[in-house]
């Protein structure tokens, strides 16, 4: 066996050892899913079953901190995306010394501890509904709205990320010849800006509302009387793990690789429309050069 061969069985080894080690676990749970015994076990296999399915669509407190958990990423979309394609945006236009403290200052909550981004959101609502007198039912004191407000915080930082990404390919010409023809800057915004950003428009609103949907450490403080998917799987697991939970955990990873998928085809969509308009761009002035290097025949008396 050569030295070559060895290096081929040793790092065809390591990726079958990694892929074991990232993926073993899922399929373990996916197994037990389908499980006849009353516990999350494959071994030993007690009989194919989908009770565990119907379980989980039994379960009041499961689909109340689903459809919590649901309202709240959606909600986390609606205010960091605007948030943060207003920071990406701003990024551009400011003086260049400045950039790098205006990057540390808005990308600072990610490196905050989500711990204490949802007790400083919580006892900042609470000092301004003291200070407005407000009652207890009021959106000062709203699990729901303190975990939108409390994830936005760090969610907008990952999303301006993304559009910054976008943006470092964007020419600003385009912008600039809009202006010469007489465009406003809205118009060059919603005409121009927009178009060019909606791949990373959805980009960003997927990654905002997966990380809000799987969020645990601000939301713990922030939902308060309420409860989202991770909080009640969190008291779940403190009383022992059941089959019901495997059984989630499959849909979860269903719908994740169905997203992932989705949203590679779409990306795949979308450079293969650039990849053809700039060929048809490199054509049409291909033809244009033709066109006016031809020099016409002059004519002899």
């Amino acid at each position: 066996m050569t030295s070559s061969n060895v290096m081929r069985f040793m790092v065809g080894f390591y990726i079958l050892l990694f892929f074991g080690y990232l993926f073993g676990p899922l399929i373990m749970m996916g197994a037990a899913a389908f499980n006849e015994s009353p516990f999350p076990q494959v071994v030993p296999w007690e009989g194919f079953t989908m009770k565990w399915f119907g379980q989980l669509a039994q379960d009041d407190q499961m689909i109340e901190g689903i459809t919590n958990s649901l309202i709240i990423g959606l909600g986390v979309v609606c205010l960091s995306v605007p948030i943060s394609l207003a920071a990406a945006v701003m990024m551009g236009q400011i003086y260049e010394r400045l950039r790098p403290y205006y990057y540390v200052i808005v990308v600072s909550p990610v490196l905050t501890p989500g711990v204490i981004l949802g007790i400083s959101t919580l006892v900042f609502w609470d000092r301004l509904g003291v200070l407005a007198e407000a009652e207890y039912e009021s959106i000062f004191y709203n699990g729901m709205f303190l975990s939108v407000v409390g994830q936005s915080t760090f969610i907008s930082a990952y999303c301006m990320l993304v559009f910054m990404a976008r943006l470092q390919r964007f020419d600003r010409t385009q912008e600039e010849a809009a202006l010469d023809l007489g465009a406003t800057h809205v118009q060059v915004f919603w005409k121009i800006l927009i178009p060019f950003l909606r791949p990373a428009i959805f980009s960003a609103a997927i990654l905002a509302f997966l990380t809000s949907f799987e969020n645990y450490n601000t939301t713990v403080f922030t939902i308060q009387a309420e409860s989202t998917l991770t909080t009640v799987l969190a008291g779940k697991v403190r009383m022992g793990t059941q089959p019901d939970l495997s059984a989630l955990a499959v849909i979860i990873v269903m719908i994740t690789l169905i997203g992932a998928v989705t949203h590679e085809i779409m990306r795949r969509r979308e450079m293969a429309r650039e990849e053809a308009a700039r060929e048809e761009a490199m054509r049409a002035d291909e033809k244009i050069d033709k066109t006016l290097g031809a020099k016409p025949i002059a004519a002899t008396n």
